[in-house]
């Protein structure tokens, strides 16, 4: 039996895990922390850091694995590459994932190469940023090099914040390193979503429509995407062909990407970050109601050698969303109430990350997310409608700590 290697078991990884066990694979897990539920769904599991590319790479060697996947993980993703490369497993390489997965050496990578992206620079210090802060148009965004889920990330308009937008930076980045670029303000939606490329071509992909919180804790923290996505097929298949270009100028060959896109209002593209992995929030299932295309067995089968060339292109039928169930301020919660109407003719899924008295925290993060609910609509008004007064749907009742 051939053996696959799973980096991560965390709640949003199981369906990745047990989409490997369906495929008859020995399926082993690893992270630093024993606890994570993924980890009973496998057949063998080992506290093994998924960040620590040597010890996995020590790991995967004694066990003789045949592949290994990061799912939905953006700083496991540099790991599974290189340990891929180094015992020539099937992956993208090396060099190419690790550019994708900084934002300092992709916006270095995107102006190198002529594509739109905003002024960036990356410091280690406050005082360096500080030294250079002037040479930047106001408003920039402050945010950790190394880090996903928008954890850390600031919206600066005034300097007397920005060293405490650094320090929240630097909490979140595991290099200790951040970058200040300058804001891309979007016409319309910033765009989500997943795709699948096989020999450097993106053969699939669904783009989708992120939404935000304004009263949120940190309002750049997407707590929705929509499905089909708003933009028209023209502007759709520019994106796709920048896309491209980034792949055939990484020798990126055949995976699963997560997207985060702006449009301007001069229709310019900024690719903002092209995840080398499937997309967090469940977003492939949601692309699965959506289009029936199974995104995770892709991923298994690409990181196992297995072919991939029969994925093709496939457009959203009906209306879909991820919602990130989320509160406004800290405290225990005691319940969640969900509207009846909604849950019998809405609510496809709803997968909890914390239950009910247990203490969350106001949303700053995708860390601070307490569930994601999977939904369908019957068209776009009402998609619309409900994303935008979700808690009229789902209420969450929380007892702020005195």
């Amino acid at each position: 039996m051939k053996k696959i290697l799973m980096l991560g078991g965390s709640k949003q990884q199981i369906p990745a895990i047990k989409k490997a066990k369906e495929l008859g694979y020995y399926v082993i897990t690893c992270d630093y922390l024993e606890d994570n539920p993924g980890h009973k769904f496998a057949d063998k599991y080992y506290n093994v850091s998924t960040t620590d590319k040597e010890a996995v790479l020590s790991l995967a060697s004694k066990l003789h694995i045949d592949g290994i996947v990061c799912y939905a993980s953006d700083p496991s993703a540099p790991t599974q590459a290189y340990v891929a490369e180094k015992l020539n497993l099937y992956s993208n390489p090396y060099n190419a994932v690790e550019i994708l997965s900084n934002k300092e050496l992709f916006r270095k990578f995107l102006k190198k190469n002529g594509f739109n992206t905003p002024k960036a620079i990356g410091f280690s210090t406050y005082e360096e940023a500080l030294d250079r802060i002037e040479e930047f148009e106001m408003p920039v965004v402050v945010k950790p090099v190394d880090s996903s889920g928008s954890k850390g990330v600031n919206k600066l308009d005034d300097i007397n914040n920005l060293k405490e937008f650094i320090n929240d930076a630097l909490n979140y980045s595991r290099c200790k390193r951040f970058i200040i670029e300058e804001y891309v303000e979007k016409s319309g939606y910033q765009i989500a979503g997943d795709g699948f490329s096989y020999n450097g071509e993106l053969v699939f992909y669904t783009f989708m429509n992120d939404h935000f919180d304004a009263n949120a804790a940190n309002p750049y923290v997407p707590i929705a995407a929509t499905c089909p996505c708003f933009l028209n097929e023209e502007m759709q298949e520019k994106i796709k062909c920048e896309i491209e270009r980034v792949f055939k100028l990484l020798h990126i060959r055949t995976g699963a990407y997560n997207f985060d896109i702006r449009v301007d209002a001069n229709n310019n593209i900024y690719l903002m970050e092209i995840g080398a992995r499937n997309g967090g929030n469940y977003i492939p299932q949601v692309i699965e109601y959506a289009t029936g295309v199974d995104l995770v067995t892709y991923t298994i089968k690409a990181a196992m050698g297995d072919d991939c060339s029969d994925l093709k292109q496939k457009q959203s039928k009906g209306f879909y969303a991820y919602y990130a169930l989320h509160s406004n301020r800290s405290g225990i919660m005691e319940d969640i109430v969900i509207d009846e109407n909604f849950s019998n003719n809405n609510l496809l899924e709803l997968n909890l990350n914390f239950e009910i008295n247990d203490y969350i925290e106001t949303y700053k993060g995708s860390n601070n997310t307490i569930g994601i609910a999977i939904i369908q609509f019957k068209d776009k008004n009402e998609m619309l409608d409900m994303i935008n007064n979700m808690d009229k749907y789902i209420k969450i009742i929380v007892e702020e700590k005195e």
